[in-house]
């Protein structure tokens, strides 16, 4: 299995737009052979500290955000082949609405799993 781990940070304004665009390129990239699955995750929570970690305590919803709002993408595919294959079309689909929402480049960390 190899696994993309994606860092966005969106403008405020364009939540939106960015949570729509979401949807369509999770459902084009779950249709592409190779692709196990698409998942994207909003920050809408923090944790006090890390010894309210230790102890249990549950997360500390998020109220506001100040500048940018954080998204991740966790997705899976069969081997690295298909990732390039997959990025490259979903770049040729949906990269310029991607960069209307962004405030900066997303942060890519790519491998496979460890067993």
């Amino acid at each position: 299995m190899f696994h993309e781990i994606c860092i966005y940070e969106a403008k405020i304004e364009k939540q939106d737009e960015i949570e729509q665009l979401m949807r369509e390129v999770a459902a084009f990239y779950k249709e592409q052979d190779g692709v196990i699955d698409v998942v994207y995750v909003k920050r809408t929570h923090r944790q006090k500290d890390f010894n309210a970690v230790k102890n249990g305590e549950p997360p500390i919803a998020l109220t506001r955000y100040v500048g940018k709002v954080t998204y991740i993408l966790h997705w899976t595919l069969q081997d690295k082949e298909t990732h390039a294959r997959v990025s490259k079309l979903g770049i040729e689909q949906f990269y310029k609405r991607w960069t209307r929402c962004l405030t900066t480049m997303p942060k890519i960390m790519l491998g496979e799993e460890v067993s």
